[in-house]
């Protein structure tokens, strides 16, 4: 009898769960094609939410709203609102993991050892396009140029960071904000 307690979800907490559902559906709406397809959503899901785009009568996004609702009620939500918290920068351990990129680009523009110190922490980065990076990113800053070099060198020690995230953190003079 206490097992069939604990199952039991009261109408008033099963509409909220619904609700709820059909409100991560339709951030789905608003999402690219690119990024749906990132998420691996059921095929079924996928096309209820491409419809719901093509769609121009309220009524009808009404019911389509509805139906992408209950496909939802037979996904796994946690997988997508992981991925939908991570494109809000929701995500905690995301935001301290970009801010270590910010770091290490700005040491990177400001300090030549730091390109030592991080070549030693990150082997497989690829140096001369890292050392072409930082020097165009300096040039584009004296020249009070736009950005592109430097969100390009941001982009680069990102994807070698994510390769092998953990050393960069200390141990090499370029330590973290918590030090």
């Amino acid at each position: 009898m206490i097992e069939n307690e604990e199952e039991w979800v009261s109408k008033t907490q099963m509409k909220k769960q619904m609700n709820h559902l059909q409100d991560l559906g339709m951030e789905l709406t608003k999402l690219s094609n690119e990024t749906l397809k990132k998420i691996g959503l059921d095929e079924d899901l996928y096309e209820a939410v491409q419809g719901y785009k093509k769609i121009t009568s309220n009524s009808a996004l009404k019911r389509q709203a509805q139906y992408i609702g209950r496909l939802m009620r037979d996904t796994d939500p946690e997988p997508i609102e992981r991925y939908l918290a991570k494109l809000r920068g929701d995500n905690v351990a995301h935001n301290a993991f970009l801010q270590r990129v910010e770091q290490a680009r700005e040491r990177l523009i400001a300090d030549d050892e730091a390109f030592t110190a991080f070549m030693a922490d990150y082997p497989q980065a690829d140096a001369g396009k890292l050392r072409t990076l930082i020097r165009n990113t300096r040039k584009e800053q004296e020249q009070n140029k736009p950005p592109k070099s430097f969100r390009a060198l941001f982009q680069e020690v990102k994807a070698v960071m994510e390769g092998k995230t953990g050393r960069y953190e200390g141990g090499s003079g370029l330590e973290s904000i918590d030090g």
